[in-house]
């Protein structure tokens, strides 16, 4: 069996798409199965290469993922022809795909992470024009015929089923596979306590002279509370929420603060730029009306690579995912897997996969989830039986429903 997977965006460009179509992609071929990418070229990047056992080949479409629908399609048909399988995803790669397939009578899949039909203005704030434009060209996608559907969730095939555009005969075309998590990486064992003890020592409470917090008992730097928060500077990853809710956080419980840290910020300049000014303002709210020792409570990190990444996750006392979509939810997974308590919105997946010690606020609520942040600082936490999502069982599945075809 010889599959292709069209996808706009590939290693080294993360996100979660590009997480499983790269596990995906290399578990195919540990299976012997030969698998080939063909992705847009970005930055820096060879035209073709071997990268463990799959070959990507990279389109040059100026940078430009968009540009990618139609500059790929020449590629991609004559790639069709060499394999049997055709598998996308319901991003820029689903157009070149979905010709492909018409042409060389292939058998094609998609996997379907999230759908917005409908919510475009909740989720993004744009104008309603913008946001009509937007549903209009995902609906484009829709109305394309595939033979199999895959949702990275039981939300997300909730979603597509409700989704009047989308030609499906019957529920019997979808199909709920988990993105699965590298539980080797993500493991608490493989993250040194020393490492833990300066990241917390470096963001316990200090003054402007840079002397430690102390408190009610006099300890220097021992009370403080580390909330932290990370991913895309999205519009529908809700940072603003949590940003806001963080006053009345310090107000009753002073020694709290919050890291967040942002990926790929240059891909959202205009976000970017929103959340840091909310920052700056709520860090001078707090500082005149709760904060006597005149520190920053919200702290913005360079975005760094996985092993610091969860070398901060580890450090933390708390995780908190304040996403307005979430089609299947990492950071909550990744956080879950270290065993850390995590503070979760009811958006999309989120509450499907919650597990351990955990707390569930309504999304776009600074209230709630302030309400859920007191009760993370007294230690008190829901619990439920952690799920575990691994990448050999999501492989799998996929390579069944492909002999299907």
């Amino acid at each position: 069996m010889k599959i292709l997977l069209i996808c706009e965006n590939y290693y080294p460009h993360y996100g979660g798409a590009e997480i499983l179509f790269k596990n995906l992609a290399e578990g195919f071929a540990k299976k012997g199965i030969k698998t080939t990418v063909v992705t847009h070229q970005l930055k820096k990047t060879c035209k073709r290469e071997n990268i463990n056992g799959v070959e990507v080949h990279r389109v040059n479409s100026f940078y430009s993922r968009y540009i990618f629908s139609f500059v790929s399609i020449i590629k991609v048909v004559q790639l069709a022809r060499e394999n049997d399988i055709i598998q996308t995803t319901t991003f820029n790669g689903a157009f070149p795909a979905w010709i492909a397939a018409k042409l060389t009578r292939k058998p094609i899949v998609l996997t379907v992470h999230e759908v917005w039909q409908g919510k475009w203005q909740e989720i993004t704030g744009f104008p309603r024009w913008k946001s009509k434009i937007h549903e209009f060209l995902e609906s484009l996608i829709y109305r394309l015929s595939f033979d199999k559907y895959f949702c990275v969730s039981e939300a997300t095939k909730k979603d597509l089923l409700a989704n009047t555009s989308i030609p499906i005969s019957s529920a019997e075309k979808i199909s709920v596979i988990s993105n699965g998590l590298d539980y080797d990486f993500w493991n608490k064992k493989n993250v040194e306590k020393q490492k833990i003890k300066e990241i917390r020592e470096k963001y316990s409470l200090t003054d402007s002279d840079g002397k430690k917090g102390k408190d009610s008992n006099g300890k220097t730097g021992k009370n403080t509370k580390i909330f932290f928060s990370w991913g895309r500077p999205g519009a529908s990853k809700g940072f603003e929420y949590l940003i806001q809710a963080m006053p009345a956080v310090v107000e009753k419980y002073p020694d709290t603060i919050l890291l967040l840290m942002f990926g790929s910020k240059e891909k959202y300049p205009q976000k970017y730029a929103e959340l840091v000014k909310l920052v700056q303002e709520k860090n001078t709210l707090i500082s005149s009306s709760f904060n006597h020792l005149n520190i920053n409570h919200i702290h913005i990190l360079e975005s760094q690579p996985y092993p610091e990444l969860r070398g901060k996750v580890a450090a933390a006392d708390a995780i908190v995912v304040p996403s307005i979509s979430e089609g299947f939810g990492y950071a909550a997974r990744e956080a879950m897997a270290l065993e850390k308590p995590v503070i979760v919105s009811d958006a999309g997946s989120l509450p499907e996969v919650v597990g351990g010690k955990h707390w569930i606020f309504q999304k776009k609520n600074s209230k709630d989830l302030a309400e859920k942040m007191f009760l993370a600082a007294q230690e008190k936490w829901n619990f439920s039986e952690p799920k575990k999502f691994t990448w050999e069982e999501c492989v799998e599945g996929y390579v069944k429903v492909y002999e299907s075809l």
